[in-house]
C-alpha cells in the first residue's frame, strides 16, 4: 500500500505553547510606540489573527486608525518580541504533551509538519525556537498573518507551499489543522480540510465539538491518541 502524504499544521498559541505573559508585555511596548500613549485595554487574542487583535486593541483605546496604523503596529510588535527573546524561554511553557506529539508525528511515514497561526511569521518562529519545537516543523512552509488573508486562505496558501517545497500533492482531506478555538474550526471547515480541536486554550471540549471539530482531545499528553486522530481523518476516503 502507497504512502498517504499528509500535511499537520499546527496552531501555535495555545495549542503548542503559552505564551501570554511576553504577548502582553510586547503589546503593551507595540502599542505605546504605536501611538504613544500606555495601554489599557487588549483586545481577546484567541482564534484571531494578528491584524484583528491589533485593529480591535486601537478600538477599545479609542484611537482612530488610518491605514499607517498596521504597519507600524506589526514591526513594532516584532521588534517587540525580538527583545523578549530570553524571556520567551524564562517565562513561555510548552503545552503538556506538545513536544512529544509533534516528535511522533514526525516518525509518520510520508508526514510533513508545519503551523497555521494567526501570528506574524518572525514571532511565530521565535517562539518556537526558544521554546524547543521547531525542529520537527518545516516553518516556511506554514501560513502566517500577513495582513490579507483569512486563516483559512492561508491553510490553503501552506497547502500550496508545503507542496511546492516537498514536491508532493496534499489534498484538502490530507492536511489535517490541530488547533484550540471554534474560530480556527470554523476555518478548517471553509478550507474543507479535517480539523482536530484541543480544548487547551479558552474553548472547553464540549465548545470544540459543537463547533464541528472532526475529533477533540483534551489536551496533547497522549501522544497515541494524537497520530491515532491525524491518520484517521487523513487515511479517510
Amino acid at each position: 500500500m502507497p504512502t498517504t502524504n499528509r500535511l499537520v499544521l499546527w496552531n501555535v498559541d495555545h495549542t503548542l505553547v503559552d505564551v501570554g505573559r511576553v504577548t502582553r508585555d510586547a503589546y503593551a511596548e507595540a502599542f505605546r510606540r504605536t501611538t504613544g500613549r500606555p495601554l489599557v485595554r487588549l483586545a481577546p487574542t484567541p482564534g484571531r489573527t494578528e491584524s484583528e487583535i491589533i485593529f480591535e486593541t486601537l478600538a477599545f483605546n479609542d484611537i482612530v486608525t488610518t491605514d499607517d496604523h498596521l504597519p507600524v503596529f506589526t514591526a513594532a510588535l516584532t521588534d517587540a518580541f525580538a527583545a523578549r527573546r530570553a524571556d520567551l524561554a524564562a517565562q513561555g511553557r510548552v503545552l503538556p504533551g506538545a513536544r512529544e506529539a509533534v516528535a511522533a508525528l514526525s516518525r509518520l511515514p510520508g508526514t510533513v509538519q508545519s503551523v497555521l497561526t494567526g501570528s506574524l511569521q518572525p514571532n511565530a518562529v521565535l517562539k518556537l525556537t526558544e521554546l524547543g519545537l521547531a525542529d520537527h516543523l518545516d516553518l516556511e512552509a506554514g501560513g502566517y498573518e500577513n495582513g490579507v488573508y483569512s486563516k483559512a486562505a492561508l491553510l490553503e496558501l501552506a497547502r500550496t507551499r508545503a507542496g511546492e517545497r516537498h514536491g508532493a500533492a496534499y489534498g484538502e482531506k490530507q492536511t489535517v489543522y490541530l488547533a484550540d478555538h471554534p474560530r480556527d474550526v470554523q476555518a478548517a471547515h471553509i478550507a474543507r480540510s479535517p480539523i482536530i480541536g484541543v480544548a487547551t486554550g479558552s474553548a472547553t471540549v464540549a465548545e470544540l465539538r459543537s463547533a464541528g471539530a472532526d475529533a477533540v482531545l483534551s489536551d496533547l499528553s497522549d501522544s497515541d491518541a494524537v497520530v491515532r486522530a491525524v491518520v484517521e481523518l487523513t487515511d479517510a476516503p
